[in-house]
C-alpha cells in the first residue's frame, strides 16, 4: 500500500434526506476501509426544507467518535456546488461522492478503493454496467439515456467507460482539487469526467458495482432535462 495513503474523505451532498440520512452514516459507520484508512465524512446541506439539518446534528451527538462535518447552503445551489463544497472542504488524500439515499452501497468502497491502493490507479470509477453485483431493475429510458450520454462523453474524452453518470467515484484528492469545476447542478459528472480525463498520464480505472435505485416516489430527483445539461456539458467541456 501506497504509505501516503491515510485518511478517505466521504462527499455527501444532501437535499430532504432527513428521514434516511441516519442510514446511509450508518453503513459508513460498519465499513472498515482497507488498509485501516480512517474516515472523513463531509456533509453538506442544500438547504433542504425539511429536517435534514437536525437528524445530521443529532447523529453527530450520537456517533461523536465518528469524524463528521456538517456545511449548510443558505440557498440551493444544486447538487454540484454541494460537491464543490465539500471537495474544497475535505482533507484526506481520497475523495469518494457518496449520495445520501440508499442507492449505492458503501461497503463496496474497497471496491474503489483496491486499484488505487495497489498502486495502479488515480481515479476509479464504480458501474452500475459492469460485472455480476445486483441491481434494481427500473427505468429503460434512464438505462438508455445512461448509455448514450456515456458513449457520447467517451467519443470526446477517448475513454471508454460504461457508466460515466455512476454517483460512485473516487479520486486522488490532489487530482479532483486541481480542477476547476463549475456546473452548480447534475452537470457534474460529465464536466468531472471530461475534465479529470485531460490530466496528463492520469490512470482511471472501472469497477462493477451494485445499485439500489430508487423510484420518483421513493425520492429521486434525476429527470430528462438534466439529461440535455449533460449533453450540453460534454459539448462544453469537450
Amino acid at each position: 500500500m501506497s504509505n501516503d495513503l491515510k485518511k478517505l474523505s466521504i462527499v455527501i451532498p444532501a437535499y430532504n434526506e432527513g428521514n434516511t440520512i441516519h442510514l446511509i452514516l450508518d453503513k459508513i459507520k460498519q465499513v472498515n476501509l482497507l488498509g485501516g484508512l480512517e474516515k472523513e465524512i463531509l456533509i453538506v446541506d442544500d438547504c433542504s426544507k425539511d429536517h435534514t439539518i437536525e437528524s445530521v446534528k443529532k447523529y453527530q451527538i450520537e456517533n461523536s467518535e465518528m469524524n463528521i462535518s456538517l456545511f449548510k447552503h443558505e440557498i440551493n445551489k444544486g447538487k454540484g456546488a454541494a460537491l464543490h463544497t465539500g471537495i474544497n472542504m475535505a482533507t484526506g488524500e481520497l475523495i469518494i461522492i457518496q449520495d445520501a439515499d440508499l442507492e449505492y452501497d458503501p461497503e463496496e468502497y474497497n471496491v474503489l478503493l483496491k486499484p488505487i491502493i495497489d498502486g495502479h490507479a488515480d481515479v476509479v470509477y464504480g458501474s452500475r454496467f459492469m460485472g455480476g453485483k445486483p441491481h434494481r431493475i427500473l427505468f429503460f429510458w434512464h438505462t438508455i439515456g445512461n448509455k448514450f450520454l456515456t458513449l457520447f462523453s467517451n467519443a470526446f474524452t477517448n475513454l471508454n467507460l460504461t457508466d460515466m453518470e455512476t454517483c460512485y467515484k473516487m479520486f486522488r484528492s490532489d487530482y479532483l482539487k486541481s480542477l476547476k469545476l463549475t456546473e452548480k447542478r447534475f452537470g457534474f459528472e460529465p464536466e468531472v469526467t471530461s475534465k479529470i480525463a485531460k490530466i496528463p498520464k492520469v490512470r482511471i480505472y472501472e469497477v462493477g458495482i451494485s445499485y439500489y435505485g430508487r423510484t420518483y416516489e421513493e425520492g429521486k430527483k434525476i429527470g430528462w432535462k438534466d439529461g440535455f445539461r449533460a449533453i450540453y456539458c460534454i459539448l462544453k467541456y469537450r
